[in-house]
């Protein structure tokens, strides 16, 4: 489609770093989880789901410890929520029709909760800003998965359902030694028959949470332990990928994380960076590891396309090396990398010298770094301007970037229950990390859709603060992600071609090409102008339609 001259085209994708006129990065604390927010989800504009294990956690229920919580943006306060199944270690994502659904879980140390392995949880969209009325839905003799999963990853898909993938039947004391080796999917595919993988089965015994992206071809990328493949999700095949550099294993319980770098038009070609974890031999027994063994800082990155693969990885170095950290995509295209220790293992109180009471992990990496993809090798990571902490985030922390644009962070046990009183104790401080755009002035859309479709042209209102020149414009389309375990599960950023009419009133946007670049579902829309991230805009992608849906839009 052909736009009229009267719009004035501005640069897309990645834009260089600029000064921000406000303060500069801060860390802030504000408020506590309630419960141990040992995973994360973002689910409304004002709302976040923390789920913890059934066990000691202060906030209460019906007269027993919550391990559901929703987090309240606004009034920095946590809510229980009534559960029915231990959702310890588990994973979860958003379907096409904006339902969230937790699956797995765990085997009960509190005997209030029913066993999770094979729980699925169901939380519905919810309106209400302050979650008045919200619930989690579970019905575990009729709902359920097919298989028990510890420990499993779950993304969404371009049919808007969620991929299931890995984990651990029972609790083990360190390495998966009963694992599950197979796929499935919410709701069930292949008549509710797991389909087993011969990529979980040659990657073990380190291959917990296996870093799993949908592709913008709909295929999906698969990293356990050092290894790699794509996986044809229609064709129920596997194309087997160099392996990660130098021995370097990614997955628990040698944690590193991955993020699917952002997707930029009209192309969308993909390319996933991998970074931290350890080199240590996955075949030594845990009680001959040390909490001192260091963790690594390689980062590796890959282009996913025949000559990216062919070219393989290319390796960079992070400023410190991290067991166990976390990253972010942020609306400007960067990649903020975070938590951590800088020597040790994930899981507790499994290997010969455990620090504090059961920390496998040791030395907290307190200052994040942003990665920005599109600098030279050798100087995408840096942390000047950045702050550093004063709170370890160790085992089961998470992060999220957040609808405002800041970063919350929250979390922390490398412990069996709540600790109180020792080193790498439970951690229910609550803090945000807020770039300098949040005491600046900032762009403020309006006029949004509340339903996008795919490679659809969209108009929305735009104020821009004066001190902007707008020489750079960025509409980010980003799933928050679900975050657990040093990993952000459906984590996903597209730029959206965006055009601003010479009054510097409306912004003319181009949808994604079709439901395999952006899997159809919620999704929050922020622009950045100058380096200025507005606030971001919730919307649904799609026709929000129960999955599974048909492939809607153009392909590229």
């Amino acid at each position: 489609m052909r736009l009229s001259p009267k719009f004035l085209s501005l640069s897309l994708g990645l834009a260089s770093v600029t000064a921000v006129s406000g303060a500069g990065w801060e860390f802030v604390q504000n408020g506590t989880s309630g419960i141990l927010a040992l995973e994360a989800i973002v689910v409304s504009p004002t709302l976040a789901i923390f789920f913890d294990r059934a066990s000691n956690d202060p906030l209460m229920i019906d007269g027993h410890a919550a391990w559901g919580a929703l987090w309240n943006f606004k009034t920095n306060t946590a809510s229980p929520l009534r559960l029915i199944t231990d959702s310890f270690c588990a994973s979860g994502g958003f379907l096409s029709n904006g339902t969230m659904v937790s699956v797995g879980g765990n085997i009960p140390a509190n005997p209030v909760a029913l066993d999770g392995r094979m729980g699925i949880r169901i939380f519905e969209p919810c309106d209400d800003p302050n979650g008045v009325g919200c619930s989690i839905f579970e019905d575990p003799e009729n709902l359920h998965l097919a298989e028990t999963r510890w420990y499993t990853s779950a993304i969404r898909i371009f049919d808007g359902s969620l991929m299931i993938v890995g984990g651990i039947h029972e609790d083990t004391p360190f390495y998966n030694t009963d694992p599950v080796n197979s796929i499935e999917f919410f709701p069930p595919k292949d008549g509710g028959v797991p389909r087993l993988s011969a990529f979980l089965e040659r990657s073990l015994p380190v291959n917990l949470f296996p870093r799993v992206f949908a592709l913008p071809d709909g295929r999906a990328l698969m990293i356990a332990n050092n290894q790699t493949i794509i996986y044809d999700i229609e064709k129920k095949t596997e194309t087997i990928l160099p392996d990660v550099p130098n021995g370097v294993r990614v997955t628990n319980p040698f944690d590193g994380t991955a993020t699917l770098l952002p997707l930029s038009p009209p192309n969308f070609i993909p390319e996933v960076l991998v970074c931290g974890g350890s080199a240590a031999d996955d075949q030594t027994p845990a009680l001959e590891l040390s909490s001192q063994d260091p963790a690594t800082d390689q980062c590796s990155r890959m282009v996913l396309t025949p000559e990216g693969i062919k070219a393989g990885w290319q390796v960079e170095r992070m400023l410190e090396p991290r067991i166990m950290p976390e990253m972010v995509l942020l609306p400007n295209g960067q990649v903020l990398i975070t938590n951590g220790g800088r020597s040790g293992y994930a899981a507790v109180a499994s290997i010969k010298d455990p620090v504090g009471n059961q920390s496998n992990a040791d030395h907290p990496v307190l200052t994040p770094s942003l990665y920005t993809p599109n600098a030279p090798l050798g100087k995408r990571i840096s942390n000047q301007g950045l702050p550093t902490t004063k709170i370890a985030r160790m085992y089961h922390s998470t992060v999220s970037l957040t609808p405002s644009g800041n970063i919350l962070l929250a979390g922390s046990n490398p412990n069996g229950q709540v600790v109180n009183g020792t080193e790498f104790h439970t951690e229910f401080r609550v803090e945000f990390l807020n770039p300098p755009f949040m005491s600046a002035a900032r762009p403020k859309m309006s006029n949004m859709p509340t339903t996008i479709g795919f490679n659809q042209r969209f108009n929305i209102g735009i104020s821009i603060p004066n001190n902007l020149k707008a020489s750079t414009i960025q509409v980010a389309l980003m799933d928050l992600g679900f975050s657990s375990h040093a990993f952000h599960s459906s984590s996903r950023l597209v730029f959206m071609e965006a055009q601003l009419s010479p009054n510097r009133k409306t912004l003319s946007i181009l949808s994604p090409p079709n439901n395999r670049v952006f899997p159809p579902g919620p999704a929050f829309v922020f622009v950045t102008i100058d380096d200025v991230t507005s606030e971001g805009i919730r919307v649904m992608v799609g026709n929000g339609a129960s999955p599974p849906v048909r492939d809607q839009g153009t392909k590229v």
